[in-house]
């Protein structure tokens, strides 16, 4: 099945022993394999990270903890089979048309059901956090470290402000961390949430970073009815604006390494507007 490995086609086929592939679904810029499966009229995704994912875990973790309010109204999909070790999770197939590209990602009613979902999960549980800025800076640094395209005075002028922040305490949520219209489905007007990948405890304002740099630029409709269906706006200026340049720094980096030079522009873009 795909490129799933021979542990994990065995667990696969363990868990659904009738089940027939029939959409690859691989964004293919890192090694994680998603198959759309059908067995006995019930459809399922199965996702696979390689020997290198991290982000298996993480769906494992938030399945359980952070996701019933979304499941409970079928606003995500439900957890079937998974196994941490093997890199391997299997969910209910969730239907719907991803808003990214479609008439869907203009519509501001699509950001009020967006800024109620993320509400949703914000909701759950909050709690301090004294390490979480001095973690995210050191993170920061460690990209400029590795290969990426800025230019040389660029690093070195965002090497020395990030260096020079405060790193007070932070107020942790759960979060989805790729808090976006690629992530979004529409089916029949109503708006839900896939890939969890990248969930974990993070302050607010950290899940409004893609939507920061993309749709909200473009049109202040879409920013508005957001934050009306979230109930305000979780960002204060000084850790926001710490929170954009670390954010641009990690994809302008990341998208370098893996070859993805559209949001490579977009992490350069954003530190260009980002710094004075």
């Amino acid at each position: 099945m795909g490129e799933l490995s021979q542990e994990q086609q065995e667990l696969l086929a363990s868990w659904l022993p009738r089940a027939e592939v029939v959409k690859d679904h691989s964004w293919g810029l890192v090694g994680t394999t998603v198959l759309e499966l059908l067995q006995d009229d019930c459809r399922y995704v199965a996702k696979a990270g390689d020997s290198a994912d991290g982000n298996i875990a993480r769906e494992l973790q938030a399945h359980p903890a952070w996701l019933k309010p979304w499941t409970a109204q079928q606003r995500a999909p439900e957890f079937v089979h998974g196994d941490e070790v093997a890199k391997l999770v299997v969910t209910r197939y969730l239907p719907g048309e991803l808003v990214e590209g479609t008439d869907y990602e203009r519509l501001p009613e699509t950001y009020r059901q967006a800024g109620e979902l993320m509400a949703q999960l914000h909701g759950q549980l909050a709690i301090e956090d004294d390490h979480f800025e001095t973690e995210l800076n050191q993170r920061a640094l460690a990209w400029l470290d590795k290969p990426h395209r800025i230019a040389p005075d660029v690093a070195e002028q965002l090497r020395a402000t990030v260096k020079s922040w405060p790193t007070p305490s932070s107020r942790l949520v759960p979060t989805h961390g790729d808090w976006q219209p690629r992530n979004w489905l529409m089916h029949e007007g109503i708006v839900s949430v896939i890939d969890f990948g990248r969930a974990g405890l993070r302050p607010a304002y950290t899940d409004l970073g893609r939507l920061a740099a993309q749709q909200f630029r473009t049109d202040p409709a879409l920013e508005a009815a957001f934050f009306d269906g979230y109930g305000g706006d979780p960002r204060d200026p000084e850790s926001w604006q710490r929170q954009y340049i670390r954010e641009a720094i990690g994809t302008a980096a990341w998208a370098h390494q893996v070859g993805a030079e559209d949001f490579e522009q977009q992490g350069l873009r954003m530190i260009a507007e980002a710094l004075p």
